[in-house]
């Protein structure tokens, strides 16, 4: 009789010290199993997959002041690098509420941080964006402290199958959660060229807004769906391959990470989430609670910097950050994804 057990496979081996492909960092994507390699890569100043580096670290914990006790939210948990530090600074007795959106990523965190020691009794997760930090205000009462980390989360840009990144071939969804609402690819299978432009200038302050939405628009008439993001990439570089031969290929990449930005502001609702929970601040912490917001992009520093200037001036803040606070260039040189942040904090008023 045949012999029906299965053969064994052999795992890929590990190609060389940095593998192109995400599958095939297998040692990165199990860092407790291969913390050396992990450390190594950081050490060259990379993010290992599926993993995030958080950003700002003692700047935010420096200013928010974080007691034993205290009652603070995490408005974004993304991988709990945040969360894990201001939990260290809530024991004995206090508790942290976190939210987010991804429906893949956040049970990761959740198991990961309830590994540590920081289960339900001082860590409540909302699966649901921070526009509803009313809602946790209900459940919770004012709060002492709150952190938004603006920033798409390493983890998600990383892996192709959330097709975050032009510089990989993967799905143009760009969705934080992708059981929810419209993908980029579907989005622009109905958009106006006034739309798509508008959005490509009031998203990522493209400069070259009216020769990559034409290129788009011509496309999609032409009945080709854009379903991949190297498809993007590829009408993008031929719209703009008149440019001059040396500057063009960065010209390119900049021109595609603003419009992969833009796309995914637009299909995420980036603007308006964060529009809501800056108008709901107000309500949501104790007299003399602390806020500290981390954006990556004008658009979202244009609206953090106004709200908190007008509630300082309306005598709802007893102040505000005169300027941004941008990562130390140690840790830009060791996280390069740090270089585009800015800190912005604000006191409630007593």
């Amino acid at each position: 009789m045949e012999d029906q057990t299965p053969k064994s496979t052999r795992r890929v081996r590990y190609k060389g010290t940095h593998p192109k492909s995400f599958k095939e960092k297998y040692k990165e994507l199990q860092p407790d199993q291969f913390s050396d390699d992990v450390e190594k890569v950081m050490q060259q100043g990379r993010t290992p997959a599926g993993m995030h580096r958080s950003i700002c670290v003692d700047e935010i914990l420096e200013f928010l002041q974080i007691k034993p006790g205290q009652i603070g939210m995490d408005a974004t948990l993304g991988y709990g690098g945040h969360s894990l530090e201001m939990l260290k600074h809530l024991m004995p007795n206090g508790h942290l509420y976190a939210t987010d959106v991804d429906p893949f990523e956040l049970p990761k965190t959740r198991d990961r941080l309830a590994a540590l020691g920081y289960g339900p009794e001082v860590l409540t997760i909302k699966k649901m964006n921070f526009a509803g930090i009313d809602l946790i205000v209900e459940e919770a009462g004012l709060l002492n402290f709150i952190l938004a980390d603006l920033g798409v989360s390493s983890m998600q840009i990383d892996n192709p199958d959330r097709g975050f990144s032009f510089k990989i071939e993967g799905p143009l969804d760009l969705r934080l959660n992708p059981n929810s609402g419209k993908s980029a690819a579907a989005l622009l299978k109905t958009i106006s060229y006034e739309k798509l432009a508008s959005l490509f200038i009031e998203n990522s302050d493209e400069p070259y807004y009216e020769e990559i939405a034409s290129a788009i628009i011509a496309t999609i008439k032409q009945g080709i769906s854009i379903n991949t993001t190297t498809q993007l990439k590829e009408i993008i570089k031929e719209a703009l391959s008149y440019l001059p031969p040396n500057t063009r290929n960065e010209d390119i990449k900049k021109a595609c990470q603003r419009c992969f930005q833009a796309l995914r502001i637009e299909v995420n609702n980036e603007f308006g989430v964060l529009d809501k929970f800056l108008e709901k601040l107000p309500e949501a912490l104790a007299p003399g609670g602390r806020v500290a917001i981390l954006s990556f992009h004008s658009g979202e520093d244009r609206r953090v910097k106004k709200t908190f200037q007008a509630l300082y001036r309306a005598g709802v803040f007893s102040a505000v950050a005169p300027d941004p606070i941008r990562a130390t260039p140690e840790e830009c040189h060791t996280n390069p994804r740090a270089k585009s942040a800015k800190l912005r904090w604000a006191i409630m008023a007593e």
